[in-house]
């Protein structure tokens, strides 16, 4: 019982994100959509995982998107990213995804990204 509150939320959120990742694969036909967040930015990758390559990724650190928005790690931040992925994806051929929390809750800045990724074209 020595791990601090952030080692343990860190420790549960990988205990989550195995427990799904047997189930959430990404194909040639349905890659899959993988978020990372930290506290200050979000990243968003779409990933083939048969052959092991990201096809599009998109994060709050890119100068393009930096420059309209204020913070990255909020919900509008998020929001922006996931229209950003969308169209990146779309520009490559790609439509449908599936989505892979990587262990978060579909809460807040996850669902803002997820909700924006879908009105801009994307199919979970």
């Amino acid at each position: 019982m020595g791990e601090t509150i952030n080692q343990l939320k860190q420790t549960r959120r990988t205990q989550r994100k195995l427990r799904t990742s047997g189930s959430v694969r990404g194909t040639t036909e349905r890659p899959r959509l993988s978020i990372f967040r930290s506290v200050k930015n979000i990243y968003a990758q779409v990933i083939d995982d048969t052959t092991g390559k990201t096809l599009v990724a998109a994060s709050s650190l890119e100068k393009d998107v930096r420059g309209t928005m204020k913070h990255g790690g909020n919900k509008g931040a998020a929001a922006e990213i996931g229209k950003t992925i969308a169209a990146k994806a779309i520009a490559k051929g790609v439509t449908q995804v599936a989505f892979d929390r990587n262990g978060y809750r579909y809460h807040g800045r996850v669902k803002a990204l997820a909700d924006a990724a879908r009105k801009a074209g994307l199919k979970f």
